[in-house]
Order: structure tokens, then sequence, then C-alpha cells
């Protein structure tokens, strides 16, 4: 190691600057300790110490790139924003909303995310950043794929014109969010039953 951080004549090599100092197997590495430490522990609990633990590096490792645990935890939030939920194409109001209820019940039922998800809404009501981040990855991406599917449907003359996505993400997703993340539970055949009675309420003028 020694010998690679010096030239042939023994002069000192200059380090690489910025982003190419971190290395990304480091960044993914504290990004899934950050995951785990919020499910062990929640986000008022959690610490940099605790997330350099699991992660197996040192603190400053986490320092050089977050400068604090609620800077590390809305830039995970935002990545996993960036990632996104493909909207649907299935020909189909109830494939499409099927196919939602599915991705999101995936999701939800993931053993870390059922424990980060709802600490991390009780964190938005006390902090405003958090609050807007959680907006930004659980709403607004969400509210594409509803507007998206509502269009669909529409053009297809399955919806009549002027469906509203704010509703039809409300009676698609709440009440899975309400079984799964309140109740902690799913019965058989519920997702299928879900999806009829969206597109019934859907269809009806309101």
């Amino acid at each position: 190691m020694l010998r690679a951080m010096t030239t042939e004549r023994g002069t000192r090599r200059r380090a690489p600057a910025g982003a190419a100092v971190l290395r990304e197997d480091v960044t993914d590495a504290i990004r899934a300790a950050v995951f785990e430490e919020l499910a062990a522990v929640g986000f008022a609990r959690m610490s940099i110490e605790g997330i350099a633990r699991r992660a197996g590096v040192g603190k400053t490792a986490v320092y050089r790139r977050w400068k604090s645990k609620l800077a590390l935890v809305l830039d995970l939030v935002a990545a996993v924003a960036a990632q996104g939920m493909p909207a649907p194409a299935t020909g189909s109001l109830y494939g499409d909303v099927r196919a939602v209820l599915e991705l999101a019940a995936y999701a939800l039922r993931h053993p870390v995310a059922s424990q980060v998800i709802p600490d991390l809404l009780v964190e938005a009501a006390r902090n405003p950043e958090i609050s807007e981040a959680i907006k930004a990855a659980l709403l607004d991406q969400q509210q594409g794929v509803a507007a998206v599917v509502v269009r669909e449907a529409v053009a297809r003359g399955e919806l009549p014109e002027g469906s509203d996505p704010d509703r039809a993400l409300d009676l698609i997703v709440g009440p899975l969010y309400w079984r799964l993340v309140v109740r902690g539970e799913l019965p058989k055949g519920y997702l299928d039953d879900l999806a009829a009675s969206a597109v019934a309420a859907l269809r009806y003028p309101g």
C-alpha cells in the first residue's frame, strides 16, 4: 500500500480528490446499513456510530459523504424516490390497478420497509425536511403512476372524462396501507378483491 502511494522517485502521489475518493461499494454498504439501523432502532436512536459499525467502516467514511444522520436519511429517501415505480400497462383498468397493488404490497411487506416507513412517517410529523422527502418518495411518485392509470383508462373508455387521479390513489393504495402498516396482515385473495372494489368505486361518479 505504501508503495502504491509513492512514485518510483520516492515522491508522494497526489491523492484523487472529490468523488474519486468515495468508493461506490462503501457508499452502498453505508446505505444498506442505514436501512438496517432504521429498522432495528428507529430514526431517533439511530447514530452515525451504529451505521458505521453495521457497514463495517469508520465514522469518517460516513461523514465524508453526509454531514449528519438527517442528511443521510434524506439522501436515502431521495434515492428510493428516484428509482420510482413503473406505471403498469396491462391494457385494462383492473389489470393496471392490480399491478399497482402488487408492487405496493411487495414494497410494504419487505421486512425492513415495514419497520422503516412507519417510523419515518412519525418523524415526518416533527421534521419538515423529512416530511418533504417522504412526500416526494411516497406521494409525488405514486400520484404520477395514478395519473397514468386514470389517463389510459379514460382513453379506453373505462373511466369518464375528468376522473380524479388523487381519488384513484386514495381508493387503490389507502386500504392496502391500512391493511399492511396498521393491521399488519394481508388475507389471501385480498389484492384481487381490493382491485375489483377500487375499479367499481372509480367507475362510480362519486
